[in-house]
């Protein structure tokens, strides 16, 4: 039996504003529902992941997705909560971001089941033959200035300014949906919150070119809440900027770090908008976590998860393999075990210094190796090195250095060319080149 996608969102949380009707028309037929993804990247980040599971429940449910690509609203820019507006973007940069992110899209959603199977388009399709009066007299004639400066969005930009470019936006994306409701059934259109402005827009032109008070029954909206954490700082981000799913912007390793170190406060709710676990299991977890909450259960169910889904169950087993070489009890063998091409992945964020085969060759010991061969990136001076060494705080390859004037060979090597070196609870990687 499928799931009702209303009360799904509703247990998981998920749900903020709803036109009236949207339930019973769910409940009535298989709907096709859209969502809009701004292409201001060639990957997604985890801060769409919200409205991106919107279109996994929906399809869970039986219903259509379908998948906006703004590449003609991503030329403009939403000012939808923004403080000023947004650079614009070349065809060609549109072109890439848009391939990237459906690519990515292909991971979460069933492009290929039939009737219900997942649809991506693109608003640039329809737009990049519209004429500017023809635009008018399509959208533009339906909706009034005061209509339009009534939306919380734009409200919040008039104090500092907003132009006409960015003040047309949401005559753009209500256009997105009466196109796609003429054209392609589509029936519901869902996004964060902070759309509700732009989504509503779109149902009140369907209404007013279709002529009658009927017609605003016949196109629906749904909203979800925007993720934020506990101390109600925005979700989806960390030191270094956004949480990409291109492993190449953010890595699998860091990927699962960042779910890892989620607060206990948080993870409640972050597992049943970021997970497809059941309510059932989720709640098992809790009380699991609950009665030990120094094993992280929580965090693991969700960094597991995600990671496999996102990258790879490969990915994620290397990702266990780092966390265990850079911060578990890791041994020499471990370290040996790792294939060359994992080397890069495993330790992508540690910090490291690339020696010649001639300076390693002419190394004689350990307290040469971490101080003066190294260009002392490693221990400032051979002073510091010895101190650290006499207070067997100075690892090679996971094994405690002994003396100072221990000597390292070849045998030392990991894969040939790569030394290990953990200060304490730091680590630190030679290169050999």
């Amino acid at each position: 039996m499928k799931p009702n996608f209303i009360e799904e969102l509703r247990w998981r949380g998920m749900l903020q504003d709803m036109m009236p009707g949207t339930d019973e028309q769910l409940q009535k037929e298989m709907t096709t529902g859209y969502i809009g993804f701004d292409p201001t990247a060639d990957s997604l980040h985890i801060g769409n992941l919200a409205t991106v599971m919107l279109l996994v429940h929906l399809q869970r449910a039986g219903h259509k997705p379908v998948a906006l690509v703004g590449g003609a609203t991503g030329m403009i820019g939403d000012p939808s909560f923004k403080a000023s507006e947004r650079s614009f973007l070349d065809e060609d940069t549109l072109r890439k971001n848009q391939a990237g992110i459906k690519k990515q899209l292909e991971q979460f959603l069933d492009f290929d089941c039939g009737e219900n199977a997942a649809q991506m388009v693109n608003n640039y399709d329809w737009f990049k033959e519209m004429g500017f009066l023809q635009f008018l007299r399509e959208a533009g004639k339906y909706l009034s200035v005061n209509y339009m400066m009534s939306k919380d969005s734009v409200k919040k930009r008039l104090e500092t300014g907003i132009s006409f470019t960015e003040f047309s936006y949401q005559l753009l994306q209500g256009y997105d949906f009466y196109h796609l409701y003429k054209h392609h059934n589509v029936r519901l259109q869902m996004g964060g919150s902070d759309q509700w402005g732009n989504i509503t827009t779109g149902t009140e032109i369907i209404r007013r070119k279709e002529g009658d008070e009927e017609g605003y029954f016949k196109a629906y909206a749904l909203t979800t809440p925007l993720i934020t954490k506990a101390d109600g700082t925005k979700f989806g981000k960390s030191e270094g900027g956004n949480i990409w799913l291109d492993p190449s912007k953010t890595t699998p390793y860091e990927f699962y770090q960042f779910w890892l170190g989620q607060s206990d406060t948080d993870c409640p709710r972050l597992l049943r908008v970021f997970s497809l676990k059941n309510r059932e299991t989720i709640e098992s977890l809790e009380a699991e976590h609950a009665e030990a909450p120094h094993l992280r259960a929580m965090q693991k169910a969700l960094a597991e998860e995600l990671t496999i889904r996102i990258h790879s169950p490969k990915a994620y087993q290397l990702v266990l393999k780092a966390s265990e070489v850079l911060f578990g009890k890791a041994t020499l063998e471990t370290l040996q075990s790792i294939a060359l091409d994992e080397f890069e992945t495993i330790f992508a964020g540690v910090p490291q210094s690339a020696i010649s085969r001639a300076d390693w060759e002419s190394c004689g010991n350990v307290l040469d190796l971490v101080s003066v061969t190294t260009n002392n990136e490693i221990y400032a001076s051979k002073g510091e090195a010895r101190r650290a060494i006499q207070q067997n705080a100075v690892s090679i390859n996971k094994e405690k250095v002994g003396a100072a004037d221990q000597p390292v060979t070849d045998e030392s090597l990991l894969q040939g060319r790569f030394v290990l070196v953990s200060k304490g609870k730091k680590n630190h990687l030679i290169r050999i080149d």
